[in-house]
């Protein structure tokens, strides 16, 4: 005989899926990285790199724009131009992971790709 776990605060969804997800979204796009500039062919190039490697990407073009935008998404890491990570560390939950894309970054994506990696692998070893 099976048996059933109610749980105090309802029936248990552990079978359920989870997190926003829907059955019409592209299964295995993690972790969400948040893109901040305004230079619309790298923030398109690194997007399409991200989206290639299934990472999930959302871009601002602001810093307050990525600041309002956090407040709704929990991005896992944050890659933004050195003045706008500078402000972004200042105001944004301070266990996330910023990366600073700076001029040899936007010139080798495979720089660029592993420093998000690695950014993740740091929060991952810290929890």
């Amino acid at each position: 005989m099976a048996h059933t776990f109610d749980h105090p605060r309802g029936p248990d969804r552990r079978k359920l899926p989870r997190g926003g997800r829907r059955t019409g979204d592209p299964g295995g796009f993690a972790p969400l990285v948040l893109l901040v500039g305004t230079g619309d062919s790298v923030i398109a190039q690194a997007e399409a790199v991200l989206a290639t490697l299934r990472f999930a990407v959302a871009t601002s073009a602001t810093v307050d724009e990525a600041l309002r935008v956090m407040t709704g998404i929990r991005p896992d890491v944050v890659v933004a131009p050195s003045d706008a990570a500078a402000r972004i560390r200042l105001e944004a939950p301070e266990h996330l992971p910023i990366v600073v894309m700076n001029d040899e970054m936007r010139d080798d994506l495979d720089r660029f790709v592993e420093a998000i990696r690695q950014s993740l692998r740091a929060v991952v070893r810290r929890i």
